[in-house]
């Protein structure tokens, strides 16, 4: 379904579409690595940054959690892991927790993802990254989701989603003000990634009359009875009566 922009009278153009609250809970979440574990230098790391974890289990401040790289458990401070749901909405994360995972070697200039404001109970940050050739230049940027009462979400006032899916791919498609549009969101390591959007199967509408196969008796006669069920108006009829009499083509003769 196609989505349509209206204009309310606050000059607030609006998305109409049916609402889909973000996160449902049952959405299915994985947990992220936000540091390498341990921190300290000399001993070999059981958790990297970026990558996913399993949860053996969790006691609250801590929990038991096992690397998809190197198999191994560790246990580590729940702080130290954040959970992520629909592949770019990252629960507990900080600024600088999200600069750290967008600025990995594997993410591209348009990874993105969305995290709880800081400051602002209710908002989102969307934080996306983009590659410069500077290196004197911050590469992630981020933009204040605010959200409305009836819990719309935006971030430029004059344009409004009814969720952050619809935020995601209305950005995903245009830039439309940001540093540039969304590509993929923050590179996640040893998940397996989503499955590629199947395209929309072309549809190609055929014509449900095929004058080609009409009888130049039925196009060419002036007359009709009224139990004649002709497939051909008379308006239709008359045109290609004109277009025979104009062109005489063997390629295109009729049945008689």
């Amino acid at each position: 379904m196609g989505i349509c922009f209206t204009r309310c009278c606050s000059s607030r153009t609006v998305l109409e579409n049916e609402p889909d609250p973000v996160p449902p809970g049952n959405e299915e979440s994985v947990v992220v690595a936000l540091h390498d574990y341990p921190s300290f230098e000399g001993t070999e790391l059981t958790m990297h940054l970026g990558e996913s974890l399993t949860v053996m289990s969790d006691d609250g401040d801590f929990m038991m959690v096992r690397s998809t790289a190197s198999g191994r458990n560790s246990y580590v401070p729940t702080n130290y892991t954040a959970k992520v749901t629909h592949r770019w909405l990252f629960t507990g994360i900080s600024r600088y927790n999200a600069e750290e995972l967008l600025k990995q070697p594997n993410n591209q200039s348009g990874a993105f993802l969305i995290r709880e404001s800081e400051s602002l109970r209710d908002c989102f940050s969307l934080s996306i990254l983009r590659r410069t050739g500077s290196s004197n230049v911050n590469p992630v940027k981020h933009y204040r989701i605010s959200r409305l009462e009836n819990s719309w979400v935006y971030i430029s006032p004059g344009l409004t989603f009814s969720s952050l899916h619809h935020l995601v791919e209305h950005y995903s498609e245009s830039a439309d003000g940001l540093c540039c549009r969304l590509a993929e969101p923050c590179f996640i390591q040893g998940l397996v990634g989503a499955r590629e959007a199947q395209p929309i199967p072309v549809t190609v509408r055929r014509p449900t009359l095929n004058w080609r196969d009409i009888s130049r008796s039925v196009i060419l006669r002036r007359k009709r009875t009224e139990s004649d069920n002709s497939l051909v108006s008379e308006g239709l009829r008359e045109a290609i009566s004109s277009y025979l009499q104009m062109t005489e083509c063997k390629d295109h003769c009729w049945d008689t």
